[in-house]
């Protein structure tokens, strides 16, 4: 060896910190320790030596060398490897594409001690410079976990062609090293090295991978301008790189315009087309894929029974099973998995457990979660924990997926003996795991575990984020709604359209300001989310529940799509404002439209007729549920009698309470006795305040109905007793109380309030309109004071009502025109809202009062609810 050479030499061994390999292990190939180095891994230990049997060892070094490449080429890689130290052992000459031969086999068994030695003896024999030997050295170190390695190998190469510099961005790509390896294709240009077919062939698979579409279709025209548009194989990763990035069309272009297709083609362009949720075209391919007559392979399989499961085309997925039945390859654990996903997805449980049943012997921690989560689809949560707890007798550990799915089957298991587990097996901080304890605990409304968990999760991507400010959503804590979104912003993670369903739906709450939905609906007209249907039919929601039913309108008439969430949400929307006439047309349109309503459809509908006293089309449509299969729940037969009792057909209502299939509730008696107090009907007023007293004795807002109907009836002693009855049971009334909005601050008023700084002018304000209604016609109605005073006394006590005195001060404290939105925790008082009616005209002026059963728009002197408020 030059002086040269063992410069180089020892470069190179300190660089690759080779102390553990030095070069007497594979120099001295003929000694017995090194022939074990080599044997001690399993895949040779039991390998016959090739040249044991050979009568001439002296062959020609050539006769060996082609002996070791027909071992390599028929995958004999075990015995080529032997074979390979055989020749060494006996001194025999070799050549650079014998090292890179046998690089090659180390890489396929991912086994860098081998690889080390091998690299030792190239640099011993003078083969590290061959442009072969260290594309393959690359190939080696990529394929056993040593990107480092590759990369001072590919550093030190004086030569590199265009298969050296293919190899490492494969590598980079393997690893999920995406912008090294574009930026490895870019260096590529800039050294004048021309891609081959391989080279764009791995680019567009880490583009793909990386999101980075406008640089793939760059990459798409040099493709062109190098004349690689039909090579199949870059085609193949031009479509799934299309299809990734949501760009089917351009995917689709570049399958119709390839002239030889393989499997790959094919089935890479319908998963493209499954993942775009373009269902029935992928299964229009697949039938077209079977007539060209190419094999159909497991991945095809795979995807097209994803297909029929989407669907729920049963009959494909039967057509199929006999098909891998046929073939022999019913027996794939992955095709018996997509074939139960695809039975319980249609439902077709009886079967997907006989699927089951069968796979004795390769049931693993997949088929049994399949199994468990379809029966978890199907509503039969029963058989679910069933399967589950088999499961664990058969000493199957749960993975994450496992855990995520069972913690979807509550009641019939709670979330706190599942965590239990999770905490055993480490799973308590896995994204998925937790964000699943934390929905479950979410859904039972127990904050405080939620919130635990989450602060357990350790990587929280946006889906926990989103749970958890759900989870504050529907417990209706609007301002920490707001701080987990503003936090999430702050770690830098994109809000997704289920962040911004949940934080609209916190912002529909009856605590949540006016003005935070529309700061929210600004920001998702930023981001573009406003199309995505979750996101609109939030928006639909939000407005209508907020009072501004002409918004919610605006939203849902842009819909593109429309999901029964809208429709229900503008049906009980109108009917909750007044509009009732205007939600039936919306529920015509959606029988026109042929979407399947649910029974908060007819919930919606039913409200609506009652809100715009609509007797003989509310009687209609309760009959019309059994057309649509649905059954009537208790919440539709108070609707009905809360229909009859606000029309004044309290007798008619008397008569479906009794020959109802169930037991009247308390709302429902509530209904009767509301309606007496109105109508004065004190008789049966005692028979429903009775029968509320039975159902619900600790409700304060029995007492206070019945108490008030006798105060209107003038029967002050009977009055007396069931305000004595409260104290003696210790029912408390809740206190009346309102509240409006006014530049992103929130105003309180309690009955007869007067802590409010500017309470002078308020009285005075609304002094002075008393005197401007009365001009008007207006006669105070005395029976909605339920105390036993003289009348002036009980006008004043009219005048502090807190409804009133909140409208009194948006007067003082708003511009001329601008519109009042008042909220209230229980009904509106009558009195009051006669008053509004002048208001609204005397001011000129749009108010909005949200009491605790619907909106009233006053304007023009008039009310949307007309005489059914």
């Amino acid at each position: 060896m030059n002086l040269q050479k063992l410069k180089s030499f020892r470069k190179l061994q300190t660089s690759y910190n080779y102390q553990s390999c030095s070069l007497q292990c594979f120099a001295s190939t003929t000694e017995p320790k090194a022939h074990n180095d080599f044997f001690e891994h399993g895949v040779f230990r039991d390998a016959l030596d090739p040249l044991d049997g050979m009568p001439r060892r002296d062959i020609d070094a050539s006769n060996h060398n082609h002996l070791l490449f027909e071992y390599a080429r028929t995958n004999n890689n075990a015995q080529a490897l032997q074979h390979f130290l055989g020749i060494r052992r006996l001194g025999l000459p070799v050549n650079g594409a014998s090292f890179s031969c046998v690089l090659k086999i180390c890489g396929s068994f991912c086994d860098q001690i081998i690889g080390k030695q091998i690299h030792c003896d190239c640099i011993k024999n003078g083969f590290v410079e061959d442009v072969s030997v260290g594309t393959s050295l690359i190939d080696m170190y990529t394929k056993t976990e040593s990107i480092s390695m590759a990369e001072k190998v590919f550093d030190e190469m004086p030569d590199r062609n265009v298969v050296s510099w293919t190899s490492m961005l494969t590598g980079y790509s393997l690893k999920g090293l995406h912008d090294q390896a574009i930026d490895l294709f870019l260096q590529m240009q800039t050294e004048g090295i021309k891609p081959n077919p391989f080279t764009f062939a791995t680019v567009l698979g880490a583009l793909a991978d990386n999101g980075a579409v406008v640089k793939g279709m760059q990459v798409h025209t040099m493709v062109i301008k190098f004349g690689f548009e039909k090579t199949t194989y870059v085609c193949n990763s031009l479509i799934s790189m299309y299809s990734k990035s949501g760009m089917i069309r351009c995917a689709r272009e570049v399958f119709d315009y390839m002239e030889v297709r393989d499997a790959v083609s094919w089935n890479g362009m319908i998963s493209g087309l499954v993942k775009n949720l373009q269902d029935l075209p992928a299964l229009d391919l697949f039938l077209k894929m079977r007539l060209s007559g190419v094999k159909l392979t497991q991945p095809i399989f795979v995807t097209i029974l994803k297909v029929c499961a989407n669907i729920k085309e049963i009959r494909l997925s039967k057509q199929l099973h006999s098909i891998l039945w046929k073939n022999g390859m019913e027996s794939d654990p992955n095709l018996r998995t997509a074939l139960m996903v695809s039975y319980t997805k249609s439902s077709e449980m009886d079967d997907t457990l006989k699927l089951f049943n069968s796979m004795s012997g390769i049931k693993n921690v997949v088929t049994w979660t399949a199994m468990i989560g379809g029966y978890i689809k199907n509503g039969d949560m029963t058989k679910a924990v069933n399967i589950f707890q088999q499961m664990r007798k058969q000493n199957v550990w749960a993975n994450e997926f496992t855990y995520s799915t069972i913690l979807t089957s509550h009641p019939i298991l709670s979330p706190s003996q599942i965590h239990a587990e999770v905490i055993k097996t480490n799973y308590e901080s896995s994204t998925s795991v937790g964000t699943a304890l934390l929905d479950a605990y979410t859904k039972l409304g127990n904050m405080n575990d939620s919130i635990k968990v989450f602060d357990s999760i350790q990587e929280k991507d946006i889906v926990t984020w989103s749970a958890i400010l759900s989870g504050y959503a529907q417990s209706g804590d609007i301002d920490e709604a707001i701080r987990v979104f503003l936090e999430l912003q702050n770690n830098k993670i994109t809000p997704n359209e289920y962040t911004f369903s949940s934080i609209l739906n916190a912002c529909a709450t009856p605590n949540a300001a006016i003005e935070h939905g529309r700061q929210f609906h600004g920001r998702v007209l930023k981001s573009g989310y406003e199309i995505a249907l979750c996101v609109s039919s939030a928006l639909v929601t939000m407005y209508a529940k907020k009072g501004n039913i002409e918004s919610a309108n605006k939203v849902f008439e842009k819909q593109s799509e429309k999901d029964l969430v809208s429709w229900n949400s503008m049906i009980s929307g109108y009917a909750q404002h007044g509009y009732g006439k205007k939600a039936l047309e919306i529920f015509e349109e959606m029988r026109k439209e042929n979407i399947k309503m649910d029974d908060i459809t007819f919930i919606g509908v039913i409200s609506a007729c009652t809100h715009a006293g609509l007797v003989n089309e509310g009687e209609k449509y309760f009959d019309l549920m059994v057309d649509h299969g649905i059954e009537a729940t208790l919440e539709h037969y108070s609707c009905m009698v809360d229909l009859y009792s606000r029309a004044g057909f309290i007798q008619k209502a008397m008569n479906f309470i009794n020959n109802m299939p169930i037991v009247a509730g308390a709302t429902i008696w509530r209904s009767i006795l509301a309606s007496c107090r109105v109508h004065k009907n004190l008789e049966l007023g005692k028979i429903a305040g009775d029968k509320l007293m039975e159902l619900s004795p600790q409700d304060s807002a029995s007492y206070v109905l019945l108490s008030n109907l006798y105060a209107t009836s003038g029967d002050w002693k009977e009055r007396e007793k069931v305000r004595k009855m409260m104290d003696e049971r210790n029912v408390k009334k809740e206190a009346g109380s309102s509240w409006i909005e006014i530049k992103n601050k929130t105003y309180w008023f309690v009955a007869g309030d007067v802590s409010h700084p500017l309470s002078d002018l308020i009285y005075g304000k609304l002094r002075e309109l008393g005197l401007k209604m009365r001009d008007e016609g207006y006669v105070a109605d005395m029976s909605y004071v339920l105390h036993d005073v003289e009348d002036e006394g009980k006008e004043e006590i009219l005048n502090g009502h807190s409804e009133r005195l909140a409208v009194g001060f948006g007067l003082i404290a708003t511009g001329r025109g601008v519109l009042l939105q008042i909220m209230k925790n229980l009904r509106v008082c009558g009195d009051c809202h006669t008053v509004f009616k002048f208001i609204s005209k005397i001011e000129e002026r749009e108010i909005i009062v949200r009491d605790s059963i619907r909106f009233h728009h006053f304007k023009d002197g008039e009310c949307s609810c007309g005489e059914y408020w």
